[in-house]
């Protein structure tokens, strides 16, 4: 494969020209800040491009690697983080018009570990409003550089868009029902959702508290596993965050797929809602992984669509919670699709809830037993590449749903299992396919190292036509 411009390199590659000294990250910032305005004004996928803080940034990095004083492979990185990220100074509005005037006097969690990594943080990234899956009409919707009229995913829409069109190295991402792993695969990037708890949601706006998970979103498993890394570990500010230690995330690079267990349901994977071309790719790839040593392992799923009807529950009401301060007192400053979310969440009883909430460990258990005989599940990201969308629809009503579309990525959110998502090559129409792989609760390394594997025997790396 010939070798990719450098906007569209891994960290890995910019990491080592930056460690020789062969690239400054002032040069390397510079060169993202001028991409950035030459095409962002098309793509939509910056809420706020922060070029003076990111500049200083890059400044302090390269002085800090002259003098001797090298962090780690994200250090002098430009990355970027989705806009429900608290940012001290800068404006953090989760896609939502009431919150225009929030501007945080801290930084999360996960941005503050970027800063100690020596990331160089270039601005925040647009999403869908309130991270559900619409848009409110006060703000851009990002538009995937596959195909203008084609969905870039939610709610992390802007972070898809932004790492795949190499208008940032790596982002990060959040998923309640498979808002990293939709836009992963609809923009044609890697992406990583956690174990739940592995990172910190402090000073992260909520969705839905008891299934967010923060995550990045990049162009390969090593980077993710890079990015994963830094943002990993316990915090006390944040009390459900997990206290399990922090492993070697990159452990596993190079070490292939001999012996993993990897379980399979044909039906689950191909079931009448899923495009042909998406399960043909995921078969492939399982298919060559057992041709590197994997095991196949046959398993059956269960129905997924009572789970995913009680995450409808769930999440609306938890996001009716979440808002609480401003909905219903402000329904007018938001948009039609999540108003209607939050209008839907208000709705339910604490009967409803507690139905929905049994269903879900219903789910969890029988999760469990399937886990118990392998490593890891091979299965798409999404049940069809980047359909065809309008605006009028990204920005409401919201319609009728049953919530099928999450048939890969909910009952993950429910058990909070990590998952990994890699680009798969392309369909007959020229759009990304994806390829998802869940593991057990805290085995990212295993799913790192899995990802890199897949990757080495497929390059399937993705470079958009812009």
């Amino acid at each position: 494969m010939a070798e990719a411009l450098l906007h569209y390199q891994t960290i890995t590659e910019v990491a080592e020209r930056i460690r020789s000294r062969e690239i400054s990250p002032v040069e390397l910032t510079e060169a993202q800040l001028n991409r950035i305005a030459a095409l962002d004004g098309e793509l939509k996928s910056y809420a706020t491009v922060m070029a003076e803080l990111a500049m200083a940034a890059a400044r302090t990095a390269e002085q800090e690697i002259v003098a001797g004083r090298y962090r780690g492979p994200l250090h002098g990185v430009p990355v970027a983080v989705k806009d429900l990220c608290f940012t001290a100074g800068v404006a953090t509005m989760g896609g939502a018009q009431v919150l225009w005037d929030l501007v945080p006097d801290f930084d999360s969690t996960v941005v503050s570990k970027l800063n100690d990594a020596g990331a160089v943080i270039l601005g925040k990234l647009n999403l869908t409003e309130g991270a559900m899956a619409g848009y409110n009409p006060a703000f851009d919707i990002p538009i995937n550089p596959w195909g203008a009229d084609r969905w870039a995913g939610a709610s992390s829409s802007g972070s898809g868009v932004a790492t795949a069109a190499g208008l940032c190295y790596g982002s990060l991402g959040s998923d309640t029902g498979g808002s990293i792993r939709f836009p992963a695969a609809a923009c044609g990037t890697v992406g990583i959702k956690p174990t739940w708890g592995r990172v910190s949601r402090y000073g992260v706006l909520a969705l839905a508290e008891s299934l967010d998970h923060v995550g990045p979103m990049t162009r390969s498993a090593a980077d993710a596993g890079i990015m994963l890394q830094a943002l990993a570990g316990h915090d006390s500010n944040d009390p459900t965050s997990l206290r399990a230690p922090v492993p070697d995330m990159l452990a596993g690079l190079g070490q292939g797929v001999a012996g993993v267990r990897i379980g399979v349901d044909e039906e689950y994977i191909s079931g009448d809602d899923v495009d042909a071309e998406v399960a043909a790719a995921v078969m492939a790839g399982a298919r060559l992984l057992e041709s590197m040593g994997a095991v196949l392992v046959p398993v059956r799923m269960p129905d997924i669509l009572p789970y995913s009807l009680a995450w409808g529950v769930l999440c609306a009401a938890e996001a009716a919670n979440a808002h609480i301060d401003t909905y219903p007192s402000r329904a007018d400053d938001y948009g039609p699709w999540f108003r209607g979310w939050l209008e839907l969440g208000c709705k339910y009883t604490a009967v409803d809830y507690a139905a929905a909430n049994l269903v879900r460990m219903e789910c969890n258990g029988v999760l469990a037993g399937i886990f118990t005989g392998i490593d890891v599940l091979v299965c798409p990201s999404m049940t069809t590449p980047p359909g065809r969308v309008t605006p009028e629809e990204l920005y409401g009503p919201m319609g009728d749903d049953e919530w099928t579309w999450g048939r890969f990525t909910i009952p993950y959110d429910f058990n909070g299992a990590p998952t990994i998502s890699l680009p798969a090559g392309l369909n007959s129409e020229g759009l990304p396919l994806s390829i998802q792989f869940v593991g057990r609760h805290l085995a990212e390394p295993l799913l790192v190292q899995v990802g890199d594997a897949y990757e080495r025997a497929t390059e399937h790396s993705l470079w958009p036509p812009v």
